[in-house]
């Protein structure tokens, strides 16, 4: 009899993960079938979506060999209809929370006329891909966020639409999350007159201005010479391949990274409600390694590692097309490392960054609040130190050494060495 439930038992757990699959697949099929308007800027080719068809019965799955038959098929297909990059530049800063990317991202962001920038875009595909309890199928996920990536380097938001909630209407919508962060969107010709419809969440910070037009934001992407993207979101950098390969693009990666611990005590403080367990912690309660928040931390700093591990090794596909650059060094020499990142892509480094970078690396502790992009740099590297318990500081060595040690991010034995400002924590490297 305990055999027999056990079996029933079984089979239930099964049929329940199965669901859950097939719904987010579902999610994402349903999401990619779409309808052409004409003001549609351009065709979404088959290519992007390969392992997903429709039939009478409903999402069908191709299998491994279909996939592979179909993707070679279209990459004949790509390279024989598609135009080299004119040189124009395509960068992405690759990123994770709390490691100073919206600040870096300005960089870019203030570069002036030239250059086409967006804040975060991918946030609208987690959101609407995120199961119900939280969890996300990461195949589904990496697959639209790199194809996603391509449509928008190519200046094309129809797919991004289909993710945005509510619905863009006639390719208009007042939802692109942080529109404010993209000078690109909040000026003219995107900029359209203001006129007060209802609650805009994500407005234009200096300006006033209508619902966001996106048949006008691809028009205003299409003049720009040059195009970066922020993003906290890619968690391993080979997914990025196709797009270094395509013809179409001439991608420069830039992978920032930030000392551990430093992110764990950014973060308390950022999303303290998510970190309760962190913080519970600090007391008298050992921390244990099995936990699920201890976990996804590891995981994280796994995923930078694997990530830089190859970037930096510099496989024929990235050869010439990626930077790692660390926070701190960031921090201390703003100027010298915003000119680095400029040269390595190839793009002149403008007067409007530089000022930008002298008004907003010297603000006052006032000015710089949790999501400020306006810091007093310097004093922001080592701030973490005096106030994360010598007791989290260890369990982040601990899980994340290796990490650490390829960044170049010294240990701290005692609590006494975590506090002393006569010993630094961040050892030189050059990783150019």
């Amino acid at each position: 009899m305990k055999i027999k439930y056990t079996i029933s038992l079984v089979f239930i757990v099964a049929v329940v993960i199965i669901e859950k699959e097939n719904n987010i697949i579902s999610k994402v099929s349903d999401k990619l079938l779409l309808k052409q308007t004409p003001q549609t800027p351009f065709q979404i080719s088959r290519y992007f979506w390969p392992s997903f068809q429709k039939n009478g019965s409903g999402v069908q799955v191709l299998s491994k060999t279909d996939f592979s038959s179909d993707l070679k098929h279209e990459k004949w297909h790509l390279k024989n209809i598609s135009e080299p990059s004119k040189g124009g530049k395509h960068i992405l800063l690759l990123a994770t929370t709390r490691t100073g990317s919206s600040f870096v991202g300005e960089f870019f962001n203030q570069h002036g006329s030239n250059m086409f920038y967006l804040f975060e875009p991918l946030w609208h595909v987690e959101r609407m891909l995120t199961l119900e309890g939280g969890g996300t199928n990461g195949t589904v996920l990496t697959q639209a966020y790199r194809d996603i990536l391509l449509q928008l380097f190519l200046c094309d938001f129809t797919m991004l639409e289909t993710f945005i909630e509510p619905a863009p209407k006639d390719h208009v919508t007042k939802g692109l999350f942080r529109r404010g962060s993209s000078q690109s969107l909040c000026t003219d010709p995107v900029c359209t007159p203001f006129v007060k419809k209802g609650y805009e969440p994500y407005h234009c910070q200096n300006r006033r201005c209508g619902p966001l037009n996106l048949t006008l934001a691809s028009q205003s992407c299409l003049e720009k010479e040059h195009r970066a993207i922020k993003s906290v979101r890619i968690r391993q950098l080979e997914t990025l391949q196709s797009l270094a390969e395509d013809p179409r693009l001439d991608l420069k990666v830039i992978q920032l990274v930030r000392d551990p611990r430093a992110m764990l005590a950014s973060r308390m403080v950022a999303f303290s409600y998510k970190y309760e367990h962190w913080k519970t912690w600090t007391m008298d309660r050992d921390i244990p390694e099995d936990d699920n928040e201890v976990r996804k931390l590891k995981g994280n700093c796994e995923n930078i590692r694997m990530s830089a591990e190859v970037g930096l090794k510099q496989p024929p596909w990235l050869r010439g097309r990626y930077m790692l650059v660390r926070y701190e060094d960031i921090a201390m020499f703003p100027m010298l490392k915003a000119a680095e990142m400029y040269r390595f892509t190839g793009i002149p480094f403008t007067t409007q960054v530089k000022e930008w970078i002298l008004r907003n690396t010297q603000a006052s502790d006032k000015a710089s609040g949790v999501y400020s992009t306006q810091k007093n740099s310097s004093q922001q590297v080592e701030k973490w130190r005096f106030s994360m318990p010598f007791k989290l500081v260890r369990m982040v060595q601990k899980i994340c050494g290796p990490t650490m040690k390829l960044f170049g991010y010294t240990f701290a034995e005692s609590e006494e060495m975590l506090t002393d400002k006569s010993i630094s924590l961040l050892q030189e490297r050059n990783f150019l």
